[in-house]
């Protein structure tokens, strides 16, 4: 059974033109140091959070009133049953968006023929995951990842999130570069948890506008 560790009803800004419930999975590897969510790191299941059965049967009341169910972490993909979690939420019509890291490249090749839509994100150059992860070679899958998304075709959004400890302007625009050049049309940069860092706005204004040149779409959330 899926492990849940927390459920949204409603959203409208998790899967981009969609109104969405979101389903976070519980456990993460990685460590990263500005995470958003690090009460999802643990693998077990924590006491209070909704059980998956709940959760589908509180879908089943909201046919027609959602157009998708996200699927966001945590990493979702870490999860095993999260194949079975996606075939039941498609089998009620709904469309299926994943939020991943890319840490899993082969089970995410398994699951993109399920998939309408894949938030990916890379954050970072390759020369600073590891840094940043707490985990040795942690690029490399996502690079895999990456590829994977990109030849299936299917609707992509990739996101870095920023925090100016980490993410120097010239290593943004790096990435940014890398990023077009390999097939990437929209992009989003979203700026750390506050609590990590003082700098009221992060990248520039300047900085996020030639990022913004590279690609067909770009998004700048804070």
């Amino acid at each position: 059974m899926l492990s849940v560790g927390g459920f949204v009803p409603f959203s409208s800004t998790d899967y981009p033109g969609k109104l969405t419930a979101v389903v976070f999975v519980q456990g993460c590897p990685w460590r990263c140091t500005y995470c958003h969510n690090p009460h999802l790191q643990a693998r077990q299941h924590q006491p209070g959070s909704p059980r998956w059965p709940d959760i589908r049967a509180r879908l089943q009341r909201r046919q027609g009133l959602l157009d998708a169910v996200v699927f966001s972490g945590g990493e979702a993909t870490l999860d095993p049953a999260l194949a079975g979690a996606v075939a039941e939420v498609r089998a009620m019509g709904f469309a299926v968006g994943l939020h991943t890291a890319g840490m899993y490249p082969q089970r995410l090749r398994q699951l993109l023929p399920y998939l309408d839509w894949v938030g990916l994100d890379v954050k970072a150059l390759a020369s600073a995951y590891d840094a940043l992860t707490g985990i040795r070679g942690s690029a490399e899958p996502v690079q895999e990842s990456l590829r994977a998304v990109l030849d299936a075709g299917i609707a992509m959004e990739v996101r870095t999130t920023v925090d100016p400890a980490l993410h120097p302007p010239e290593q943004l625009l790096q990435l940014a570069r890398e990023l077009a050049a390999q097939g990437v049309r929209h992009y989003a940069l979203q700026q750390a948890n506050s609590r990590t860092h003082s700098v009221p706005e992060y990248p520039s204004a300047s900085c996020r506008a030639d990022i913004s040149g590279m690609f067909e779409q770009f998004s700048w959330r804070r």
